[in-house]
């Protein structure tokens, strides 16, 4: 799994390429120090997943994020943050982010996270998950949207789309449902098209506001 650690702090990005550099599969491929570094890091190397710092002078994370997931088979990102970084945490997760860690997260954490992100399925801190759940509050008209796109899906879809925000993996899907692995895959494609959504995360997102969750 090759990554890049994007932060304006140089001893933060030292003390994450010496912790996973090497371990578990894990190679650091590239460093920036500004989110406008990244699409050139991107250029130079195959990247799997981005480490991204939200706070950044030049171009942050929310936007440098918003750029990663808007190329062509973008590599999967996982953002930094800290707790009075919630509401940047959120656009982060809309823009395109998998999932988000504490900066203070455990080395063992984070190689968990970068691998469950590489695999497909989102990595969202508990502590982080629900401070953001008893604070943040859908913008106007994010209720109605958010049904209207779960209303396109079919019965079976819209199940599928359920099990995704509870944070189940595909193979839990599929026992729970009664489907093979395949199907879960072959819907969660139509269920990215019709809701218009690149990522696990950003269903979960949707159905917050629908009130799914």
């Amino acid at each position: 799994m090759r990554v890049v650690i994007v932060d304006d702090d140089a001893l933060v990005r030292a003390g994450l390429t010496m912790m996973l550099d090497g371990t578990g599969g894990i190679t650091v491929v590239g460093e920036a120090g500004d989110g406008a570094a990244v699409p050139g890091l991107l250029d130079r190397h195959g990247v799997d997943v981005v480490l991204m710092d939200l706070r950044m002078p030049g171009v942050d994370g929310i936007a440098a994020t918003r750029r990663v997931r808007a190329r062509p088979h973008p590599p999967e990102v996982i953002v930094l943050t800290t707790f009075d970084a919630d509401e940047h945490v959120i656009r982060a997760l809309r823009a395109g982010a998998s999932g988000f860690l504490l900066k203070d997260t455990p080395p063992g954490r984070i190689v968990e996270a970068i691998r469950q992100v590489h695999s497909g399925d989102p990595f969202l801190s508990p502590a982080v998950t629900r401070r953001l759940m008893a604070r943040v509050v859908a913008d106007d008209g994010a209720y109605e949207r958010a049904r209207a796109a779960l209303g396109r899906l079919t019965p079976r879809e819209y199940e599928v789309a359920a099990a995704v925000a509870a944070g189940k993996p595909n193979a839990e899907i599929g026992a729970t449902l009664g489907m093979t692995l395949a199907t879960v895959k072959a819907h969660l494609s139509h269920i990215f098209v019709k809701l218009d959504v690149d990522n696990r995360t950003q269903i979960a997102m949707l159905a917050h506001d629908a009130g799914l969750v």
